[in-house]
């Protein structure tokens, strides 16, 4: 099991940047793939990035080019690294302790509460 904290959430011009992190605590974390999650109002949660417990990556055509997600696994972190932001990034972000597949798909299972990021126009 893995507890997680997101924090680094705010309000950002378009073309900003901000990084957000994603804290765990348990003593499994290297053994977790994470993803980062965002949900805007009205729209289903998607998943933006995802980083597999031995650093591969993949990410949401999206925010490609513009995001980056890292980990950090001596502090038991993960970090979404968002530039060039644009207004339809505002959402919720999540991030979600999980299983990276061969595949490269992400299941999901443990969540975050969530931070806040606007872009304004």
């Amino acid at each position: 099991q893995v507890q997680l904290v997101e924090s680094g959430g705010g309000l950002v011009q378009a073309g900003g940047s901000l990084r957000l992190s994603c804290a765990a605590s348990g003593s499994t974390f290297r053994a977790f793939a994470i993803g980062w999650y965002r949900q805007a109002p009205g729209k289903q949660r998607e998943l933006v990035a995802a980083i597999s417990s031995g650093g591969r990556t993949n990410y949401a055509d999206s925010v490609k080019g513009r995001f980056t997600i890292s980990r950090d696994n001596a502090k038991s972190a993960v970090y979404l690294q968002m530039n060039n932001l644009k207004p339809e990034d505002t959402a919720v972000y999540y991030c979600n302790g999980g299983t990276m597949l061969d595949s490269d798909y992400f299941s999901p299972n443990y969540w975050g509460q969530g931070t806040q990021v606007t872009v304004s126009s």
